[in-house]
């Protein structure tokens, strides 16, 4: 006989007759549900239906149909894959038979890898968390509880309030320009003048600045919207020394500008200054130009005070 009940969003029908055994699956839809419980119930039946044997999978098992099936379909795919890819040559972990990895199996994992850093670690267990759900839920997985839900999560490390110091900004200048990367500098000046992230700069296309309104529209954003970023009259010039030659100001891909980064950052002696330390910058600089919180939130792409807040010292804030 079949059940159905909705969870999160979703219908999960769920076959079991006496002898044969029972098997679950999620669908979007009622309907979707009913047609594939009904063509289940017909294999068990008929005696055509074999309970899929999950005993031998392993958790690099899973983590791979989820690089394969589910990252692909995500905006931001690129750092998740190499999450990914990173994550399965933890082979000792990834090795672990899926009915064996229980809790203690997932917090000895997480203390290792807190030594990496807090969010590493964090973006881990949210995979596999995520992975695993989707496995039960929607592919039909017969396998435990979800393991990950059931440990402590490491806690985010306080705000990080780095900004350039005095004299930095002409280092990091200086070291720039002695490298034939010619994006490096262009980039670190518009993360500094706008605020943006990496991954918005290098998506800004030609098209989509406006030189008369002083402004650029990014068309989808880490938060899923879009959002019109004021240019300053540095940013403008920065820009229109570009030469154009596709449709991306930056046609670069993240590895290549991280890669450069690196090595700038090594050759100024500022190993503690992250690329996203720049956006810091930019925001505390807005405040300090008189941008209140609601201003501030519209050009950084903020939608609470309380994300915006960990950008920058409250001293910056005029209320």
């Amino acid at each position: 006989m079949a059940s159905y009940r909705k969870r999160k969003n979703l219908w999960q029908a769920q076959v079991r007759i006496k002898g044969q055994g029972s098997i679950s699956k999620s669908f979007h839809s009622r309907k979707d549900a009913q047609i594939w419980a009904t063509n289940q119930e017909a294999l068990m039946l008929s005696g055509k239906w074999k309970k899929k044997d999950y005993s031998t999978l392993r958790l690099s098992d899973l983590m791979k149909k989820y690089l394969q099936e589910v990252t692909p379909k995500k905006k931001g795919r690129g750092p998740e894959e190499r999450r990914l890819k990173r994550l399965l040559r933890e082979t000792d972990f990834m090795n672990n038979l899926l009915q064996e990895v229980d809790p203690p199996v997932i917090a000895e994992y997480r203390d290792r890898r807190l030594k990496d850093g807090v969010r590493a670690c964090q973006y881990d267990l949210v995979l596999i968390r995520h992975a695993w759900n989707i496995a039960r839920l929607e592919w039909g997985w017969n396998i435990e509880t979800n393991p990950v839900e059931q440990i402590k999560l490491p806690k985010n490390n306080p705000p990080r309030e780095r900004r350039l110091r005095t004299g930095e900004y002409d280092l990091l200048k200086i070291n720039a320009m002695k490298t034939r990367v010619w994006y490096l500098w262009p980039i670190i000046e518009i993360a500094i003048e706008t605020g943006m992230r990496r991954g918005e700069i290098l998506s800004i296309e030609w098209i989509n600045i406006d030189f008369e309104r002083a402004r650029v529209l990014l068309p989808m954003t880490k938060n899923g919207r879009s959002r019109w970023v004021p240019l300053s009259k540095k940013a403008i010039l920065i820009l229109g020394q570009v030469t154009r030659t596709v449709d991306l100001v930056f046609p670069i891909s993240e590895v290549a500008v991280r890669q450069a980064w690196e090595r700038l950052r090594k050759r100024s002696g500022l190993m503690d200054l992250n690329f996203h330390d720049l956006r810091h910058e930019a925001i505390s600089r807005m405040f300090e130009k008189g941008l209140n919180v609601p201003e501030v939130a519209s050009i950084s792409g903020h939608r609470t005070a309380s994300q915006l807040f960990r950008y920058v010292q409250v001293s910056d804030i005029c209320i």
